[in-house]
C-alpha cells in the first residue's frame, strides 16, 4: 500500500539490475528469466486474478513467455510469500516493458460474497509495466510483481468492483525487507513501514503474528503497529534497511 499515486511504478535500470548468478545456458546469448507474484494486502477476503500471459518487450520485440496460467488469490501471497509464474529463457539485450495479460475469471470476495472483478485494462494487450534493464548473456534475472491490492480495487456505487492495478516491480538483491513478529497475533496489527518519501504496509499473520514487508529502498524508516480495538498503537523509529538484506526486529508486544 504505497502513498505514491502511480498506476504503474516506473523502475529504473539500476533498481532492476538483478544478476542472481551465472547459469549454464545451452545458448551463450541467452539469459534465465523469472517472474514471481506477490501482494500488499487490502481488507478483502479474496482477490482472484486470472493470469493468462506474461510477455516482455525485449530488443523492441514482443516475446511471449512460458507462463504458469491459472487463477491466483493474491491474498495468499503476503508477508514474504510469492508464487512463480514464469521461468523461461530469453535473448540477452534491453528489456523495456513487462506485459501481464489477465483473462475474464477475475473475482473478489467481500462479506463472504463473491463478485466479478472487472479488468478492462488488463485483457488483450495486458497491463504494461515499464522497465529498462540490460540483460547480460549467461546471467539470471528475477523480478517480483507486487499487486498493491488496497489501491487497486475500485468499489462502484452500484455494488460492483473494478481492478485498476497499482503495481510495483522489485528485486530482492537491490531492495531490502523488514520482518518480525507481533504478539499477541490476535491483535491483527497493520504494520506500516514509512519515511518521508515512501510508505509500505502489511498485516501481521493472525495465527503466528509474523509479518514481512519487502521491496524497500535502502533508507531509515519508522514502523507503526496499528492493532484492532482493545490494543494500543506502537511505533519504532530509526530502523535501517539495507539493500539485499532482511532487517529482523525483536518481537513487538502489544498491550
Amino acid at each position: 500500500m504505497r502513498r505514491k499515486e502511480f498506476k504503474v511504478i516506473m523502475v529504473s535500470v539500476l533498481a532492476l539490475a538483478l544478476a542472481v548468478g551465472c547459469s549454464e545456458n545451452k545458448d551463450s546469448d541467452k539469459v534465465d528469466l523469472q517472474f514471481r507474484l506477490t501482494d500488499m494486502p487490502g481488507e478483502y477476503q479474496q482477490v482472484n486474478i486470472d493470469v493468462q500471459e506474461v510477455n516482455v518487450i525485449l530488443n523492441d520485440t514482443l516475446i511471449e513467455l512460458a507462463t504458469n496460467q491459472g487463477i491466483y488469490n493474491l491474498l495468499e501471497f503476503m508477508n514474504g510469500k510469492d508464487t512463480l509464474i514464469v521461468d523461461d529463457e530469453v535473448p540477452s539485450g534491453l528489456i523495456s516493458q513487462i506485459r501481464l495479460v489477465l483473462g475474464e475469471q477475475n473475482t473478489i470476495m467481500v462479506d463472504s460474497v463473491l463478485h466479478d472483478l472487472k479488468t478492462p485494462s488488463a485483457q488483450q494487450s495486458g497491463l504494461k509495466l515499464n522497465v529498462h534493464n540490460e540483460f547480460v548473456a549467461g546471467e539470471s534475472y528475477a523480478y517480483v510483481i507486487d499487486f498493491m491490492v488496497e489501491k487497486s480495487i475500485v468499489a462502484r456505487g452500484n455494488g460492483t468492483y473494478s481492478l485498476k492495478p497499482v503495481i510495483r516491480v522489485f528485486t530482492q538483491t537491490l531492495t531490502g525487507s523488514v520482518q518480525g513478529v507481533v504478539s499477541p497475533a490476535g491483535a491483527k496489527a497493520l504494520v506500516r513501514v514509512m519515511n518521508e518519501s515512501d510508505t509500505a504496509s502489511t498485516y501481521a499473520d493472525t495465527t503466528s503474528g509474523k509479518f514481512m514487508v519487502r521491496g524497500l529502498e535502502e533508507a531509515v524508516y519508522s514502523i507503526e503497529f496499528l492493532p484492532v480495538e482493545g490494543f494500543s498503537d506502537s511505533i519504532l523509529n530509526d530502523i535501517e534497511v539495507l539493500a539485499g538484506q532482511a532487517t529482523v526486529l525483536d518481537t513487538m508486544f502489544l498491550n
